[in-house]
């Protein structure tokens, strides 16, 4: 009976923020002509700042507390997991071809992929380390680590299905404008979340089989958020004018991802 429920909320957990990436892709069908400059940088923004609490309340520090409990020197695996997990996204970004929101030339490998294709690739690719994260934080439930509750896993995977709602909006709206239809640009951006719960499990059975370098692990899947939050969705929110309005969508994510994992952790 345990084992059912262990199983069950592994499921939701997964599941979660897929669903908040779903609902935002879904505003596709709701919202008419492209979305406001302001609007999509208040809401870069606010996924930074959740991102950014994420990394440090949800993943470095139960990976120091974790560390230590095991009587280890309790910084190592944070900065060694975290510059690892920098590396690993700064390899994928220099292979993969993606094109960014705000951007008009390709990154990543040469290739003749379409505009539409590369922009969901973007998303998806900034997507891995945010499904690392729920996968990580579930696993070190299951590990049954007294740092890391039920509570404080479903915590973070909440806090990614808020920022990955307004990322599912940022995604779909432009695809429509480059003349996608809305179905399918809501397929795409449904499409571009789906790496997120892949992602969770396969870091859960990876995280099963070496549950001694858990701490490595969540450090590493904060490394590799950081990376997307300072490569990517800032430059994009602080971009042109009204800059402002990004800052403040940092604070307002950051504070929110906070609260969750402090009231709920």
């Amino acid at each position: 009976m345990r084992a059912l429920n262990a199983i069950i909320k592994v499921i939701i957990g997964v599941l979660i923020p897929l669903f908040g990436t779903t609902m935002g892709a879904a505003m596709v069908f709701f919202m008419k002509g492209e979305m406001k400059s302001r609007l999509q940088k208040a809401l870069l923004g606010f996924a930074s700042g959740v991102m950014i609490a994420a990394s440090v309340w949800s993943l470095l520090i139960p990976a120091i507390d974790m560390a230590e409990a095991d009587g280890k020197i309790a910084w190592v695996p944070a900065v060694v997991g975290f510059l690892l997990g920098i590396g690993f996204l700064l390899l994928l970004d220099t292979l993969i071809p993606h094109l960014h929101f705000a951007s008009e030339a390709p990154e990543g490998r040469p290739s003749k992929l379409g505009k539409s294709f590369m922009l969901v690739l973007a998303v998806t690719l900034h997507n891995i380390p945010e499904g690392m994260a729920v996968g990580v934080v579930l696993a070190g439930m299951l590990s049954g680590s007294t740092v890391i509750s039920a509570a404080g896993a479903f915590a973070l995977a909440i806090g990614i299905a808020i920022q990955n709602f307004p990322e599912g909006a940022i995604i779909s709206m432009p695809l429509v404008s480059s003349g996608l239809s809305k179905k399918k640009a809501f397929q795409y951006g449904f499409l571009s979340g789906v790496v997120e719960p892949v992602g969770a499990v396969v870091t859960i059975l990876l995280t099963s089989l070496v549950t001694p370098i858990l701490p490595y692990i969540l450090s590493f899947a904060a490394g590799a958020m950081i990376y997307v939050v300072v490569e990517e969705l800032i430059p994009e929110a602080q971009a042109g004018e009204h800059s402002n309005i990004g800052t403040i969508g940092v604070a307002l994510g950051f504070a929110l991802m906070m609260l969750l994992d402090v009231a709920l952790g």
